[in-house]
């Protein structure tokens, strides 16, 4: 855990998903890989560069404190505690129980003794 929020394992939070769809087609319900996708796009667009990505293609993205960044551009800080709770967590929570422990106990800062 001390190794995530110190920065050291940043390249492995890496999410990839692939474009089912348009991007255009996606209106109600936006996924956060679609809206990376959508970023990312804009973003070769303000560059003068025809946009990379079409339906078929894979997006990298992160989760970032300001919501989901397309990996190739990222500038804002990763959101670990989203890592924490919607990958490590859950996982935890099905296995911890067979020996006795909880995520919580082990994720939770240590109390001074005295």
């Amino acid at each position: 855990m001390a190794e995530l929020l110190a920065g050291e394992r940043d390249a492995e939070l890496v999410y990839h998903r692939r474009l089912r769809r348009p991007l255009d087609s996606y209106q109600r319900n936006v996924p956060p890989h679609v809206r990376a996708a959508r970023q990312l796009c804009q973003w070769y667009r303000d560059q003068g560069l025809p946009a990379p990505l079409q339906q078929g293609d894979t997006i990298t993205y992160v989760m970032s404190v300001n919501g989901p960044e397309a990996a190739e551009i990222q500038t804002s800080a990763i959101d670990y505690q989203h890592y924490i709770d919607k990958q490590l967590r859950p996982v935890a929570d099905s296995i911890l129980p067979f020996v006795g422990l909880q995520f919580d106990d082990l994720t939770r800062p240590q109390l001074p003794l005295f």
